[in-house]
């Protein structure tokens, strides 16, 4: 039973991985050079709930910007902050009264619902989700809205990259994003994004205001609206050029609290879109996309356990139970096994297939790292933890937001 779990896991990861890959040798994943010659006002939405730390420095980066300044409107929405929030916001809009910022403060109702704020009294073209801890480079909005070419297209994405990472988990975190947009680009070529980044997300306001904003009661509200905006035949156009730094968790109690929140969002609006799932109407994104997510989550809690409790718990249990009857003398054992081993003991095929699989995992990462501008040399500390730990870090933050599922436990942003 065990040789069969792992082999199927081997199959479908392997599966995933080639079929990427083929679409990266067919499609490609260069952005088109398009040049912006006109300049349409925009609405920059900054949501903010205790972003005391961070809310300055956002706030003068979309001041920043390489654009008309008459064009662009900026709309700080403090959600009910309980530190210098506000204070910190007013304080920029009165050194810089001859731009125009907006500043609503509301009672603290969630994230969507202080995008939602935004949007009500957005006066731009284009509307952008810009996170209070997230600082996008000049020439961001140049590099974006040149790619509007369809009335269909809702929203375009920049590549987003982590700011200083500095501990161990960002280190990781920052191998993990350059691999991810890779991927969300080859996503992208297929149009089946499934998710809409608070990192300056650029939506045509006009569809926004159409689909009737963003929900309110959902934990991920940036993976609702991209679900709901593909329900409604808009494509999400993702981008490699244009870049955004945003913070990342330092450490894995940090971490584990943000990422319990995206895959509890995930299975949730998995459920809530299963006529969706295996829905030809929808293209690749009903066939492909939304069923290996579920899949992901399947293999990440099936290899965890598999990995774990059968290939350790049960042979440690089984030893310990035979060695008790010896009174653990574990010495004639040793021996007996060092000197019958040989290399027909070792079960080749799972080994066999780990290392295929390990090949094509490495090429992809590689692939991520060329066309993301990430330097192989200079992230060699991160990528090998990356490789070795971080799916069993996965796994078990899966397998946390499993139990919570069960225990209806949900929170706000």
């Amino acid at each position: 039973m065990l040789k069969i779990i792992i082999l199927s896991a081997y199959f479908v990861s392997l599966f995933f991985i080639i079929f990427w890959i083929l679409v990266f040798l067919e499609k490609g994943v260069k952005d088109k050079k398009i040049k912006l010659n006109v300049f349409p006002k925009v609405s920059i939405c900054i949501p903010a709930y205790n972003e005391e730390d961070s809310i300055e420095e956002t706030i003068n980066s979309a001041l920043k910007l390489d654009y008309p300044e008459k064009n662009i409107e900026i709309l700080i929405v403090n959600d009910g902050s309980t530190d210098k929030t506000r204070e910190i916001a007013e304080k920029v809009i009165k050194n810089n009264k001859h731009r125009n910022i907006i500043l609503i403060n509301q009672i603290n109702k969630g994230k969507a619902v202080a995008m939602n704020t935004g949007l009500k009294v957005a006066t731009g073209e284009y509307f952008i989700s810009l996170d209070a801890d997230s600082v996008p480079k000049k020439d961001i909005l140049k590099k974006i809205l040149p790619y509007f070419t369809e009335e269909n297209i809702a929203a375009v994405l920049p590549l987003i990259r982590i700011e200083k990472p500095r501990t161990f988990m960002q280190r990781i975190q920052h191998c993990e994003y350059s691999i991810n947009f890779f991927y969300k680009k080859l996503m992208s070529n297929l149009d089946c994004v499934h998710v809409t980044p608070g990192p300056f997300s650029v939506y045509k306001t006009s569809i926004l205001r159409k689909i009737k904003g963003y929900d309110p009661g959902n934990i991920t509200e940036d993976l609702e609206i991209a679900v709901r905006l593909q329900r409604n035949y808009y494509r999400i156009i993702q981008l490699l050029i244009p870049e955004i730094e945003t913070k990342a968790p330092p450490t894995f109690c940090e971490f584990y609290k943000q990422r319990n929140r995206w895959y509890k969002g995930s299975l949730i609006n998995l459920w809530r879109n299963r006529d969706m799932i295996f829905n030809k109407n929808y293209g690749d994104f009903g066939m492909f996309q939304l069923p290996m997510i579920l899949m992901s989550a399947i293999l990440s809690v099936t290899l965890f356990v598999s990995f774990v409790i059968i290939m350790f718990l049960r042979p440690l249990v089984k030893t310990l139970i035979n060695f008790s009857f010896i009174n653990f003398d574990v010495s004639p054992a040793v021996r007996k096994a060092v000197s019958y081993f040989t290399l027909f003991d070792v079960n080749i095929s799972p080994l066999f297939y780990g290392i295929i699989l390990s090949l094509f995992g490495l090429f992809f990462l590689l692939l991520s790292f060329s066309n993301t501008r990430m330097s192989v040399k200079k992230n060699i500390k991160a990528i090998v933890p990356y490789i070795l730990v971080y799916p069993f870090i996965i796994s078990i933050i899966w397998i946390g937001v499993l139990f919570d599922l069960i225990r209806g436990n949900t929170k706000k942003w």
